[in-house]
């Protein structure tokens, strides 16, 4: 696939002055699809301009909440309300609302510029003011070059491109994303998803991100609605979903978890040294617990005594990742890149926990 070299979202002309998304509510909503619920009492409020990320893993229900929104699916529970109004009856095409899938569905015998003014062509507009705000929009997304090329004659992030320029050429109140990114290359995947941060943020509109890469999640979303068997396991931050995660699910979804066995004392846990505070509440009835570390929450040091083993080293650009082997357990830890040397495979190594608490679950063997 071609490399797209197209202009950065700064340097890219507004189409028109910002404006402000619907608030978005799902109410309790409940979805079947025969003996499986899809959703089981999913509920998220979004504000008005947010950019809010559904992820899970496949089968979570994230999809299907999509779908209720957009008007492609009705619940069996629960209402969707969109500036205060359940739009659970209303059919899709008068939900103002713009979808950009993941397979980019344009029409292959349109160009560019009749794909993204289709929809204004639906609603009568007239064709010249269509066909302006078509090549307007056109340029906003760095495509003001090829508004007459194919989408054969377009690279995958292209396309994808002038699939987002449509769903914005209706100016919708509420733009849904499904799994935009999916089918691209890194380089063009990362480009891509900045120029959709960029733009979702100038035109204030309340966007709906269904993904289940946990990068593409946090590096775009203001709040992030991790799913898990039709549910919400957890709404917040990218940053605080990530560092003050409040369920095992969470912590190992979202980013790197080691898990290492602990002995409890009070609301603290004695782990590697250090005496440090259970977060949140350890599971009542349990004795045997694990801690769930991330990567940056453990120190390594060489020592020749040391109680761990390095077994595997990864390099990640400024940082690498270590994987120590340590009383039966796996830990991943990172350490500057620059400093690396010194941890060969086989070297002994102790570990300082730094975290300032730590999550706790029921222990489980070690694989």
């Amino acid at each position: 696939m071609s490399m797209d070299t197209q202009t950065p979202p700064s340097t890219m002309t507004d189409v028109s002055p910002p404006k402000t998304g619907a608030p978005v509510v799902f109410e309790n909503l409940t979805r079947r699809f025969g003996t499986t619920k899809a959703l089981d009492g999913f509920t998220l409020h979004i504000e008005p301009g947010e950019f809010v990320a559904l992820l899970g893993p496949s089968g979570c229900g994230k999809t299907t909440a999509l779908r209720v929104l957009a008007g492609f699916e009705r619940p069996d529970i629960g209402k969707v309300l969109v500036d205060g109004r359940d739009v659970v009856h209303v059919p899709a095409q008068k939900r103002d609302m713009g979808m950009v899938f993941q397979s980019y569905s344009l029409f292959p015998n349109m160009s560019a510029r009749d794909n993204v003014a289709f929809g204004l062509q639906l609603r009568h507009q007239r064709s010249t003011p269509r066909r302006a705000r078509a090549e307007e929009l056109l340029e906003l997304v760095g495509l003001a070059e090829h508004t007459t090329k194919y989408p054969h004659q377009l690279s995958g992030g292209q396309q994808q491109r002038v699939a987002l320029a449509r769903a914005l050429a209706i100016e919708p109140r509420v733009l849904l994303l499904d799994e935009p990114l999916s089918a691209l290359d890194a380089k063009v995947r990362a480009e891509l998803r900045d120029q959709i941060r960029a733009l979702q943020q100038r035109l204030m509109i309340t966007t709906v991100f269904v993904t289940h890469d946990q990068e593409e999640a946090l590096s775009m979303a203001d709040r992030v609605c991790v799913m898990s068997r039709g549910c919400a396991e957890q709404i917040a931050t990218p940053a605080e979903l990530y560092s003050r995660p409040s369920s095992e699910f969470v912590a190992q979804f979202v980013g790197i978890s080691s898990r290492v066995a602990v002995v409890r004392t009070g609301d603290s846990v004695a782990l590697f040294g250090r005496d440090l505070k259970i977060r949140g509440q350890a599971p009542e009835g349990v004795e045997s617990l694990d801690a769930l570390l991330r990567p940056e929450d453990v120190d390594v040091v060489v020592a020749s005594t040391g109680l761990g083993i390095i077994t595997h080293k990864s390099f990640l650009g400024a940082t690498t990742r270590l994987a120590i082997g340590i009383g039966g357990a796996a830990v991943k830890a990172d350490v500057l890149s620059s400093t690396a040397d010194v941890f060969e495979l086989g070297t002994r190594v102790d570990l300082v926990a730094n975290a300032r608490d730590v999550l706790v679950t029921a222990s489980r063997p070690a694989t």
